[in-house]
């Protein structure tokens, strides 16, 4: 069915008149082939209910502030994003709560280790069914290489490498060398796990204390800031504006989510990935140890009792192998779980990547303890840009900022322990 299809489908089910509290919204920011995909799987599962009970999706664009405070049932979001998705910072209702009211298993155990450490709290608990996650990767426009003279094949390994790339672009032209999405976790969080760097340390009594101003933190972004100076790194914004930026070919090299690859490689140009670029001086580096992350399907907190017990089915359904093939061919998402890989490979798709993708999930520990949802994540990550647009100002040097932001998160006066909580 065509696009237009689905969405007066989904109109017509949300103009519908709600049945004995059964129906639940799921809110949500998807686009294009993503949202068919969602759509699909939604009406599948009603089906399925043969009208006991139904997911109505809800698209945050449109949405007025008095809508957006008016809290639905799930939330397909980062929860960097929950000011934007609700005009307030909600209370949630963590997910391994809800499924066991409810009866649904889910433990830990089912999903790769990386991908739950991406979702889990303290303790190992699952707050958020990891529905949208991804792998930190560099994107190159190989059109803007081979105009530059480059080898468009030839992938940059390393920071070094990226950087005389960037010369080279811009000396053919390019005012774009080179942007990043979500600088904060590409730039601070994975450059720690790549180099072996502790980042956060979760103390007793659930206090989470951070190291944001470690010697290959403050090597780094003073490189990114002679890049700014010269004019190699064009900074759009601390979350995804740079996407946009690569995708119609403004800029040539980005950093960001590998699930953009996807849309990139439709954008009229051929477009190559490659592995987050690392320091080859810095002994002991694994360019491979970085970290999953992205939107989750969160529960919003304060409905009811059977309504979140449809919540919980619609969880139980998305785990199914099955509905995460669908779901990851059409969006380019990590898949969950081992089942969900195995499927894959049973639907044909490259053994050799899907086995890379395992190897990469299976990691049971990283470089780094990292900041959860809910001990301090968010806070951390509003902090920290905080703290880079003052280099990006040229008002603090490297170590000044970094500093400055791990003096402001480590002396909070509240305690972060507590997950994002609500009954």
């Amino acid at each position: 069915m065509r696009r237009i299809g689905w969405v007066l489908l989904l109109l017509v089910a949300l103009a519908a008149p709600a049945r004995a509290g059964d129906d639940i919204v799921l809110r949500h920011a998807l686009a294009g082939k993503s949202l068919d995909a969602l759509a699909t799987l939604a009406l599948r599962f009603n089906d399925e209910q043969k009208g006991k009970s139904r997911v109505l999706l809800q698209g945050l664009s449109g949405l007025d502030e008095d809508a957006r405070r008016q809290m639905p049932h799930l939330a397909l979001l980062d929860a960097d994003d929950s000011a934007e998705f609700f005009g307030t910072l909600p209370r949630f209702k963590l997910l391994y709560q809800v499924m066991a009211e409810s009866g649904e298993k889910l433990g830990a155990e089912r999903f790769f280790p990386l991908i739950a450490d991406a979702v889990d709290d303290t303790v190992g608990r699952i707050q958020a069914l990891p529905l949208g996650l991804s792998l930190p990767v560099l994107m190159w426009n190989k059109d803007a290489f081979r105009k530059a003279g480059l080898d468009p094949e030839q992938a940059p390994k390393t920071w070094w490498e990226v950087q005389a790339r960037a010369g080279s672009l811009y000396d053919a032209g390019s005012r774009c060398p080179f942007t990043s999405s979500r600088f904060a976790w590409v730039h601070l969080e994975n450059l720690s796990s790549q180099h072996g760097e502790a980042f956060a340390v979760h103390e007793k009594g659930g206090v989470t204390r951070v190291a944001l101003n470690r010697l290959v933190n403050v090597k780094h972004i003073a490189l990114m800031a002679s890049w700014y100076k010269s004019s190699y790194l064009r900074y759009f914004g601390s979350g995804v504006e740079s996407d946009r930026k690569f995708v119609s070919g403004e800029c040539a090299m980005l950093t960001g989510a590998s699930s953009l690859y996807a849309e990139a490689s439709r954008g009229g140009f051929a477009v190559g990935v490659t592995e987050l670029p690392y320091y080859d001086d810095v002994r002991d580096a694994t360019p491979s140890k970085v970290l999953p992350d992205g939107a989750a399907l969160w529960v919003l907190a304060g409905h009811k009792k059977q309504e979140y017990q449809v919540a919980a089915r619609f969880v139980s359904f998305m785990l199914k192998p099955q509905m995460q093939v669908e779901w990851v061919r059409a969006t380019g998402y990590l898949p969950m779980t081992p089942a969900a890989i195995e499927a894959l490979k049973a639907a044909g798709v490259a053994p050799t990547l899907l086995e890379a993708a395992a190897r990469r999930l299976s990691e049971r520990k990283v470089a780094t303890i990292r900041t959860k949802h809910g001990a301090g994540l968010n806070l951390m990550r509003k902090i920290l840009n905080e703290e880079i647009a003052e280099v990006w100002a040229n008002a603090k040097p490297a170590k000044e900022a970094l500093d400055t932001a791990t003096r402001r998160f480590n002396s909070r006066p509240e305690s972060p322990g507590a997950a994002p909580s609500g009954r």
